[in-house]
């Protein structure tokens, strides 16, 4: 008997936190797509795309895009202004996922332990 892999073991992700998301999704049968699509954001005066905008899931049960912001706070400005021209220019839902609410989620499941100090809120 072979045992059908879950959708998040057949996937290349660029980060562990990806991987570990879409896991959570495969648990509770929530059906994902990986970066399906990339929306052009900005274009030079010639009409060619200078900036693009790749979220990193597509749930299409409730067609919201999800991006995971986890690597570098630092970025959350940066990626909450693209989510907010994607949802101007082309009318879709899209949330950016926090670090914080993201490390809360895989410790309520039970994917990572529970920390404490400075590694709790991620600013360790």
């Amino acid at each position: 008997m072979t045992l059908e892999r879950l959708p998040h073991e057949r996937v290349r992700f660029a980060h562990d936190s990806e991987r570990q998301f879409a896991k959570l999704l495969d648990f509770y049968g929530i059906e994902w797509d990986y970066e399906p699509r990339t929306f052009t954001i900005e274009r030079d005066p010639d009409g060619h795309p200078t900036q693009a905008f790749t979220p990193d899931f597509y749930l299409p049960a409730s067609d919201t895009y999800i991006e995971i912001t986890t690597l570098n706070q630092k970025l959350v400005t940066k990626k909450n202004r693209k989510a907010r021209r994607v949802r101007e220019l082309y009318g879709v839902s899209v949330k950016v996922l926090y670090q914080r609410d993201y490390l809360e989620l895989l410790v309520k499941y039970g994917l990572e332990p529970a920390r404490t100090g400075a590694a709790a809120v991620g600013t360790a």
